[in-house]
C-alpha cells in the first residue's frame, strides 16, 4: 500500500473503489488511471462522472502531468485528482496549484523524504513567488 500525501501530511489511502485504465473506461467509470502522455483536452470529453483521475509521474523530470492537471481543472473537472509516482517533496507546492488534490508516493520515496520535507511546503497557497510579489 502506497502512501498518501495531502496538506495534512501522510495518511493511508482510503480510495477502495480502484482503478481503470483509459483504454478500458466504460461509460460510467468511477476512477481514471491516465499516463502523463495522455491529451487532457480528450480525456476531459471522457471523464463523464468519474469521481477520480489518478495521473502517472513516470519521472520526478517529466512534468507533463501538472499539465494534464491544470487543463482538467481549467476545463471544469471538480472531481478528485491524485499524482502518482516520482513526485518529489520540492514539487508539491507545483502539484497542488496546477490542480491536484493529493500525491500518492511509495514507502521507499516517503523514507527519503519524511512527512516533514512535505509539510513544509503545504502552506503553498501562501508560499510562492507570486504571494512574495503582491507583498
Amino acid at each position: 500500500m502506497n502512501v498518501i500525501v495531502n496538506d495534512e501530511g501522510f495518511s493511508p489511502d482510503d480510495w477502495t473503489d480502484g482503478f481503470v485504465t483509459l483504454d478500458d473506461a466504460a461509460n460510467d467509470v468511477v476512477a481514471l488511471d491516465v499516463t502523463s502522455d495522455t491529451d487532457p483536452d480528450e480525456l476531459i470529453d471522457r471523464l463523464g462522472s468519474a469521481q477520480m483521475v489518478r495521473v502517472d509521474f513516470p519521472s520526478s523530470a517529466d512534468g507533463r502531468g501538472f499539465t494534464i492537471a491544470r487543463v482538467l481543472r481549467l476545463k471544469g473537472y471538480t472531481g478528485r485528482l491524485r499524482a502518482k509516482g516520482h513526485v518529489l517533496a520540492d514539487q508539491y507546492a507545483m502539484a497542488r496549484r496546477s490542480g491536484f488534490d493529493e500525491v500518492e508516493i511509495d514507502h521507499s520515496l516517503a523514507a527519503r523524504q519524511p512527512e516533514d520535507q512535505w509539510l513544509a511546503r503545504a502552506n503553498w497557497q501562501d508560499n510562492n513567488y507570486q504571494a512574495r510579489l503582491r507583498g
